[in-house]
């Protein structure tokens, strides 16, 4: 019983997820390149690129110094400016950039719910049109008889 309880301790320690140090590679993917190639400084392919090989000097020295990914961040953001982050914070006016997309699906879901139901209710009180009657062969109807006398006229 004891092995069994100790066991279960330990699973549940390994599975709570631990507070490690950031990894160089997320920091690197957090950070955009500044050579102007729109990509994270992880993904940067230029061979000898004049932003991403410091930047990355700079992530290691941060980490040597034992900063946790979000002191990093900010030291880059401080020295670069908002710019260095690849994605918006989620404060002040780039709040607005991770809201925009999910308002306007709402909005856009109201408008066609409203559509929709506006076209169900019209539809029950549209007024019928009567079908023409269909002209029994060799019966003309009047658009055919002017047909035919334009075309009389035209040909003579």
């Amino acid at each position: 019983m004891v092995r069994v309880l100790a066991l279960l301790v330990v699973l549940l320690a390994s599975a709570a997820p631990a507070a490690s140090a950031p990894s160089f590679q997320e920091i690197e993917e957090s950070l955009t390149c500044q050579c102007g190639c729109g990509l994270t400084v992880h993904s940067c392919n230029h061979l000898q690129c004049p932003s991403a090989l410091p930047l990355r000097q700079e992530i290691r020295s941060q980490l040597d110094r034992g900063l946790d990914k979000d002191q990093v961040l900010a030291h880059f953001q401080q020295t670069y400016g908002e710019k260095i982050l690849s994605s918006p914070t989620t404060r002040g006016f780039n709040l607005t950039a991770w809201m925009m997309p999910f308002v306007m699906l709402a909005i856009g879901s109201a408008v066609v719910v409203i559509t929709l139901l506006r076209w169900r209710r019209a539809g029950g009180r549209r007024a019928r049109t009567p079908v023409a009657a269909v002209p029994t062969p060799g019966e003309l109807s009047a658009h055919e008889r002017t047909l035919e006398r334009e075309l009389e006229r035209f040909d003579g």
